[in-house]
């Protein structure tokens, strides 16, 4: 089931899609892979969808990725005396490390870290931004402050600080035993949470084990300061605009989404653009025209995938939101000016044989009008250089391993297949042509691409291409 666009769509899974019979609908409206927010739900609610996924896996005889998303540290107020608490602008407030019942003097801020780190002139913004205060003094007993935004809070609304490093991991005692239970289940993607600096991707690294690939996301300023780094040691970026869009002013975050979507294009990184894509299909069976505006936006900046959070997981719409982003995708990529704006940020090609031959498949592939690049690949290398290019042919990666063919289902532009081992170029002649013949790709007399290794089964040895007829 490959898809007739370039683009993936990924969807979260949630109360309106976890039973057997709204997955498959999903997957066949156009899901590429199925993310698993562990923010909500049960282990077991968690290992009934996988277990589903994995016998669509069988059922369609085709990869499904499957992204396990991390909740991360979750900063939040205490609870109130009357359970919320109504703040003027130019109001004093003090919040104290501890207690419970607070009012305007008292408000529980259980988080020490929060007290090492903020300093006067820092803000605090609450419930999403909706109530900013900005610190005035600080002690480790309180933090004083005066209210900038007017607004109420409520027991355990969510803090935000902008600009604030603070001294705390990603990874909370539930995010590791979820971790853990992921790995186990054998989910293909881990999408770490709260990333502020390089070292929070090497910790996690750690514990993953190379079991899975490592997706950092990326909505902390304070990553967007070392983001070379946090990409370097990441195997993909998952632009998450909520909590961005808060931390910074709503006015810079398109243009930071593009130099994500670029900076992982020349790193040879995936990445996804997340959050409120179609937020209006939550409740409606079409789309705001500000919203398709949003979802075409992305394609146009030539990202990997585009990601479907609350429309899939508790909407009431789950199948018209996949249906109509995978029309978004199909008619923006079709657009007389699609391929100039993509084009306009192709990278330089990387001074090594690897890039260059997947660079000149690529070319040749085009300049012949062959219907499809067959990538031969251990681990999702060779597809990745290829795809780097952002080809108008199709890219067919063929892999002996089932955890790349799966994490691939991520990758723009390509559609992966679990192959047998080859030996031989006789071998890799025949599953090449096999394969594009019966995936409906090519037949008699077109010409197809093929790119590969030698010696075969050594990864990242991207060294042969050959042009062949069926």
């Amino acid at each position: 089931m490959h898809r007739q666009r370039h683009a993936k769509i990924v969807a979260t899974v949630g109360p309106a899609s976890s039973s057997p019979e709204m997955l498959r609908a999903l997957f066949r409206a156009g899901v590429d892979t199925f993310r698993l927010n562990f923010s909500h739900g049960t282990h077991d609610d968690h290992a009934k969808v996988f277990h589903a996924l994995r016998a669509m896996e069988q059922e369609f005889d085709t990869p499904i990725g499957i992204l396990q998303d991390l909740q991360g540290p979750k900063i939040r107020i205490g609870t109130l005396r009357e359970g919320r608490l109504a703040l003027a602008a130019g109001d004093r407030v003090r919040f104290v490390p501890e207690g419970k019942d607070g009012d305007a003097q008292s408000i529980p801020l259980p988080h020490p870290e929060i007290f090492a780190a903020v300093v006067p002139g820092q803000d605090l913004l609450i419930d999403d931004g909706r109530v900013r205060i900005t610190v005035t003094g600080v002690t480790d007993e309180a933090i004083d402050a005066e209210v900038a935004v007017a607004g109420v809070i409520s027991n355990r609304k969510g803090v935000n600080l902008p600009g604030t490093m603070l001294d705390l991991s990603p990874l909370t005692p539930k995010d590791r035993v979820d971790l853990e239970f992921g790995l186990e289940l054998g989910v293909d993607w881990v999408a770490l949470s709260f990333v502020q600096k390089p070292s929070d991707i090497i910790e996690a690294r750690g514990l993953i084990g190379g079991r899975a690939n490592l997706m950092a996301k990326i909505e902390k300023p304070q990553a967007l300061d070392r983001i070379d780094d946090i990409v370097r040691l990441s195997d993909g970026i998952m632009v998450a605009r909520g909590d961005m869009g808060v931390e910074l002013p709503q006015e810079e975050v398109p243009g930071r989404q593009k130099e994500l979507v670029r900076l992982c294009r020349l790193a040879v990184k995936p990445v996804i653009i997340a959050t409120q894509m179609l937020d209006s299909m939550v409740n409606a069976p079409t789309p705001t025209r500000a919203e398709a505006s949003d979802v075409a936006t992305a394609i146009y900046d030539g990202t990997d995938a585009v990601m479907l959070s609350a429309e899939s997981a508790s909407g009431s719409y789950p199948i018209e939101a996949v249906t109509m982003m995978d029309r978004i995708i199909r008619k923006t990529e079709r657009h007389k000016l699609y391929r100039s704006i993509v084009l306009a940020i192709e990278p330089d090609i990387e001074e090594t044989p690897s890039h260059a031959v997947a660079a000149a498949a690529a070319e040749v592939a085009e300049m012949l009008r062959a219907k499809v690049i067959v990538a031969f690949t251990l681990r999702g290398t060779t597809a990745l250089r290829i795809a780097r290019r952002r080809p108008e042919v199709p890219i067919l990666a063929l892999t002996p391993n089932l955890r790349a063919a799966r994490q691939l289902c991520l990758l723009w532009g390509t559609h992966s297949v679990q192959s047998r081992e080859i030996d031989s170029y006789e071998d890799m002649v025949k599953e090449a042509r096999d394969h594009a013949v019966d995936l409906d790709y090519a037949s008699s007399p077109d010409l197809i691409v093929v790119v590969a290794g030698v010696p075969f089964g050594q990864a990242g040895s991207t060294n042969n291409m050959r042009v062949l007829q069926i």
